[in-house]
């Protein structure tokens, strides 16, 4: 990735700010954030995988709550994910359109709609550490339409493995980083 985003380290000195950051969902942090980890079972992680996609092909089983990002040879590098909540995730094929480090973030009409108290963010959020979005953002587009939903990290690691996003689909910081670097523009995505 560019120069802009944090190091593992410094992003690991910084995280106490994250921990502490006001947020857009309903999912609540637990008491102790400082030593937060995401469950063992959504962990980053290399599996078999036994699909027909082609490697380099993202699928993401929002059922489940994982993402596979497809290699060669029966494998895939398997990430936790956090989904939309019933009724609101993208289903079918996607590609990546565009790439962000750090981004921006602006609540769509239909978000505010649902949740009337993300309206204090009608104006954006600048992209850093108390951005929804986190470290990177990968953007799913169908033809030359922006589909408005999104693979990128969050400021609620505690949020993987739940359905609690407005559709889009959160990973921790350190996999959209990982997942970024290894994503390029046109990257076919399945979504389930």
């Amino acid at each position: 990735m560019g120069k802009n985003l944090l190091t593992r380290r410094a992003f690991g000195i910084g995280s106490l700010a994250l921990l502490t950051s006001g947020c857009a969902s309903n999912y609540r942090s637990p008491d102790s954030m400082s030593d937060y980890q995401v469950p063992r079972q959504y962990r980053r992680r290399r599996v078999r995988y036994d699909g027909r996609e082609l490697p380099g092909t993202i699928v993401v089983d929002t059922s489940e709550r994982y993402l596979y990002y497809v290699e060669g040879g029966g494998m895939a590098t398997r990430y936790g994910v956090a989904v939309g909540e019933a009724g609101l995730s993208l289903k079918g094929e996607a590609t990546v359109g565009r790439k962000a480090e750090w981004p921006s973030w602006t609540p769509t009409a239909s978000m505010i709609a649902r949740k009337p108290r993300l309206q204090q963010y009608a104006g954006g959020v600048e992209g850093g550490l108390h951005n929804p979005l986190g470290a990177a953002a990968l953007y799913l587009y169908r033809g030359d339409q922006d589909t408005l939903y999104r693979l990128h990290g969050t400021n609620e690691p505690w949020s993987i493995g739940q359905a609690v996003s407005n559709g889009c689909v959160r990973l921790t910081n350190d996999d959209i980083v990982e997942l970024y670097e290894r994503t390029l523009l046109g990257t076919k995505v399945l979504i389930i």
